[in-house]
């Protein structure tokens, strides 16, 4: 997942790629929950194994581009490592925000419905924010340790991890500040009330921070930029 490409063409990438993500995370909920007649399992079902699909898909395309981080964690934790250079970090974080709005507005257009809505899915308590911080915490050593053994693997790895995470934590495995955000602009299956959004937030910063600790004692050659 290593950077290859100009600053100007990895922004344009990690925006496009985020929009593309958001883009079936709440296009496959919509339609997902459409055909499956009120049966939530298998909306849910739906719903993961689009998104599991997009992102090996979406991380195979963009990631000689940008590295398809497609996730502020993920660069976050890049940059520490020295992977990415901290002065362009902003303008990252920023691409996949505006992206993952875009893929939102996208989903909506597709299906007739309003570019942006505020959504009231409840998605709250200490059970939903725990989720989030277990949910990023294994997303970032999935990435770190298969990118240290077997770079060829992440796409499959990433895509895997987040497709059994939908269903091993309460709130559906978000593990991304950026969908997290954007998912609170859609009032459908995939959708999570903007009040709910800094706590998931929090954790999903305060999981990846805890994965960096952990493997910085557990692979010390890694390196850190401070």
């Amino acid at each position: 997942m290593a950077e290859v490409a100009p600053i100007s063409r990895r922004i344009v990438s990690e925006a496009i790629g985020t929009a593309f993500l958001l883009a079936a995370i709440v296009g496959s909920g919509i339609m997902g929950e459409t055909l499956a007649g009120g049966n939530i399992a298998v909306a849910l079902l739906a719903n993961t194994i689009a998104t599991g699909a997009a992102l090996v898909a979406l991380i195979l395309t963009f990631g000689p581009i940008s590295g398809a981080h497609l996730n502020p964690v993920v660069t976050l934790t890049a940059a520490w490592h020295g992977e990415v250079e901290w002065r362009h970090v902003a303008a990252l974080l920023s691409a996949q925000v505006t992206g993952a709005l875009a893929g939102v507005a996208a989903a909506h257009f597709m299906f007739h419905l309003p570019m942006i809505e505020t959504s009231r899915h409840v998605r709250q308590g200490s059970s939903m924010v725990f989720s989030e911080f277990v949910a990023t915490f294994g997303l970032v050593m999935v990435i770190r340790s298969c990118a240290r053994s077997s770079p060829r693997a992440v796409p499959f790895a990433v895509g895997a991890y987040i497709t059994a995470a939908y269903w091993f934590t309460a709130s559906t495995g978000f593990a991304n500040p950026a969908v997290t955000l954007a998912r609170s602009f859609t009032d459908t299956f995939s959708g999570i009330r903007p009040t709910d959004v800094a706590g998931f937030i929090a954790a999903q910063l305060a999981g990846a921070g805890a994965a960096c600790v952990l493997l910085a004692w557990l692979a010390p050659s890694e390196k850190r930029v401070s």
